[in-house]
This record gives C-alpha cells, structure tokens and sequence, in this order.
C-alpha cells in the first residue's frame, strides 16, 4: 500500500474517534436549554468529521487516481521532498499555540504570518510585513467586534 493510503487510514481512524466525540461526547453535556438551538456547539465537529471520513475514504479506496494523473508519494524518494519546510511549519504552528495566550493574538499571529512566509520562501518583506498586520488586524475586528468573542489583543503585561 502507498503512502498516500497509509496517511489516509491513518486521517480516517481520526476522523472516525473525532466525529464519534462530536455525535455523542459533546451532545450528551449540553445544557437542556441548548437542546433546543438549531446550531450546537457540535454542528461544525460534525461536519468536519464527516467530510474528513468521506475524504479519506476516497483516497483509501483509490477513487481519485481515476480523476488524476498522478502517482501517490514515493516513500523511496521522501528526501527530495520539502520535509524541512514541513517540519519548521508544524513547529512553527506549536510554538503560535504557545504563545498565543501569553503574548496576545495580534503580536502572535502576525510573527507566524510572517516566519510561515518567511519558511515557504517569500521574500518581499515590503509586501510580507503590511499583509501580514493587516490581515491579523482584520481578523482580530471580525472575531472581536462583529463576532463578540473576546481574544486578548495584546500581552498581558501590557496592561491594556
């Protein structure tokens, strides 16, 4: 089996534990309130869970080589794949989760936007650095203001 298949199974039997927490876990705490609501906090877990099934499904049972003209990964030539850009982006994505609470939303995310572009190769830091804050400061509005979900903007030792 190739693997692109293994990484498939492997997505499926996540996606399978993840949508049985969200069908069943997740419902079984809600308040009697909540019951009634046509969204629950486990709609979107739910869809996710079974999109990730079907999708991996697909790939699993090889319906998509017939789309394609492709062939799967070749785990004999893996080192001429990017795995340090890879492997860096998934550090990076921990370190953001690490810091997101204790140095503020804005800080944080803007210095991941801005290395993951940095690690992927882009080096117009004229274009980087404005897109980079603006799209973080945007979103920060969207959530903050439009959503009504408080995220802290800045560090906490900032005081603000």
């Amino acid at each position: 089996m190739s693997l692109d298949r293994w990484i498939a199974l492997i997505l499926l039997g996540f996606c399978v534990v993840y949508g049985y927490t969200a069908w069943f876990t997740m419902d079984a705490t809600l308040a009697p309130f909540m019951k009634r609501n046509p969204i629950w906090p486990s709609t979107f877990p739910k869809i996710l869970s079974i999109l990730g099934i079907l999708l991996s499904s697909i790939i699993l049972l090889g319906f998509e080589r017939n789309v394609s003209n492709t062939t799967g990964i070749d785990y004999r030539r893996l080192h001429e794949y990017k795995l340090g850009q890879a492997v860096l982006l998934l550090l990076l994505m921990v370190l953001y989760a690490l810091l997101l609470r204790p140095v503020g939303f804005i800080f944080s995310t803007s210095l991941f936007l801005i290395f993951g572009s940095v690690i992927l190769g882009e080096r117009k830091w004229f274009l980087m650095l404005p897109i980079a804050i603006i799209s973080t400061l945007f979103v920060w509005y969207l959530v903050q203001v439009v959503l009504g979900i408080y995220m802290r903007p800045l560090p906490a030792w900032i005081g603000i």
